[in-house]
């Protein structure tokens, strides 16, 4: 009874352990509040939203308020008669107001802020995109450690005992010294490799930690056995031609060339005229003084200002073509980010293919190199195997099963990498991988 109530005390300790395990998405909403690189992307959104506003200031009425305040002293000595001094107390108010009516180059300014913002945004969902395949590369990098690790620690038993028997052997004479070396050498290089393991383990840990900020404890793992899908829609042209449209360094190469383009008709304008509606009020006092009597004016005037630009030292000129040149820049940019994402999707929709088909390929292999091991195992106990023939099948089934947990890992990373290179990675494709973990 007393051992009965310490099971399922230590079972239900262990069942609430794994329960406390972080999945995918929670460590991605983790890293959406705590990961410096997208919160810096965030307020670089926040700060490309105020463009437009700058933009439309151009085209807005500018109103000024100017206000003096003077005093004048004065001394008049004529050739007859005494010195006259005096003392003018002035004060001046302007209120003014600028409103253009034809100014180009301000329009152009003003189209060119709406596609700013709209590079902004395309910049964030980038950015946004980013954190989803870093925070599942490093999450993924941690399983994989610790699986190595696992299988390393499990292989290390394995020789472990496989040397215990060689010594056993050994010294009731039934086999050569031979197979304890081998064992032993055996044993010392696994646990060099756990060692190696264990250490890499605690750089895959610091690299997810450094993008959500604290450390992650443990996490879900792949269930037992999990079946990945091929990538939908099936064909890699689909997806080749839809990077080369939606991809968000696409899109937001080709904003930077339509703000190019209007770049050319700003430095054009140039050479056009402005027209500016004025209008301008104001009051101007000033009090008595020995000569000049107190009083004040309150003068108002409206009009158009043309201003026509005649020459300015080849500096319009020179801007036109230095922004003819900086537009061809933006179009060979924007074929770069075609070619790259196109390239990024061929290679993402080969590594999810050809892991599919490496996962197989390693499933059987398992399945085949246990059966090499059990055997092995027979014959050795019969005396139709030697030692160094078990350590070598235990050494073929670790190396088969790290193979297979990377093939799958790399499989899923895989078709996250493809999705973000089409533009159409979201929280919901995170949600469907997270739905292979368990607990």
């Amino acid at each position: 009874m007393r051992k009965s109530i310490i099971a399922t005390f230590i079972a239900t300790a262990f069942i609430s352990l794994n329960a406390g395990a972080s999945d995918l998405l929670q460590i991605y909403k983790e890293a959406l509040v705590n990961d410096a690189q997208f919160s810096a992307a965030r307020a670089s959104k926040l700060a490309g939203q105020e463009r437009s506003v700058q933009g439309r200031a151009g085209l807005l009425p500018r109103v000024n308020l100017t206000a003096n305040a003077n005093r004048t002293r004065s001394e008049f000595d004529p050739d007859v008669g005494s010195t006259v001094k005096s003392t003018n107390n002035g004060n001046t108010m302007s209120l003014s107001l600028t409103q253009p009516l034809f100014n180009w180059g301000s329009w152009e300014t003003y189209e060119q802020s709406k596609l700013s913002v709209i590079s902004t945004d395309l910049q964030f969902a980038a950015a946004q995109q980013d954190l989803m395949l870093r925070v599942s590369q490093a999450y993924f990098d941690v399983l994989a450690a610790e699986n190595t690790l696992k299988t390393l620690q499990a292989q290390k038993v394995a020789v472990a005992e496989q040397l215990a028997s060689a010594k056993r052997n050994f010294e009731v004479g039934t086999q050569t010294i031979t197979d304890t070396h081998e064992a032993q050498s055996q044993f010392d290089l696994i646990t060099a490799q756990e060692l190696a393991g264990q250490g890499d383990l605690d750089v895959k840990r610091a690299a997810l930690r450094q993008i959500i900020g604290k450390d992650a404890g443990d996490l879900a793992k792949l269930k037992d056995g999990v079946q990945l899908t091929a990538p939908v829609p099936a064909q890699l042209n689909d997806w080749v031609t839809t990077a080369e449209k939606q991809n968000f360094v696409v899109a937001t190469s080709q904003i930077g060339l339509e703000v190019a383009q209007r770049e050319i008709k700003k430095n054009r304008a140039g050479h056009l005229p402005t027209l500016d509606l004025t209008a301008t009020t104001g009051r101007n006092s000033v009090n008595a003084g020995a000569t000049t009597p107190s009083g004040y004016a309150k003068p108002t005037t409206i009009g158009v200002t043309l201003n026509v630009p005649i020459f300015a030292g080849f500096s319009t000129d020179s801007r036109v073509r230095e922004s003819i040149a900086l537009e061809d820049k933006a179009r060979n940019d924007l074929e770069t980010a075609r070619r790259n994402a196109a390239q990024a999707a061929r290679q993402s929709y080969i590594g999810v293919v050809s892991g599919l088909a490496q996962i197989k390929a390693f499933e059987a292999a398992e399945i085949s190199s246990q059966s090499a091991l059990d055997s092995t195992k027979l014959g050795y106990q019969v005396g139709v195997r030697i030692n160094i023939d078990v350590l070598n099948a235990q050494q073929k089934l670790s190396n088969t099963r790290q193979s297979l947990a990377k093939a799958r890992y790399d499989s899923i990373m895989s078709g996250l990498r493809l999705k973000a290179a089409a533009g159409s990675l979201k929280e919901a494709d995170l949600a469907e991988v997270n739905a292979l973990l368990t607990q």
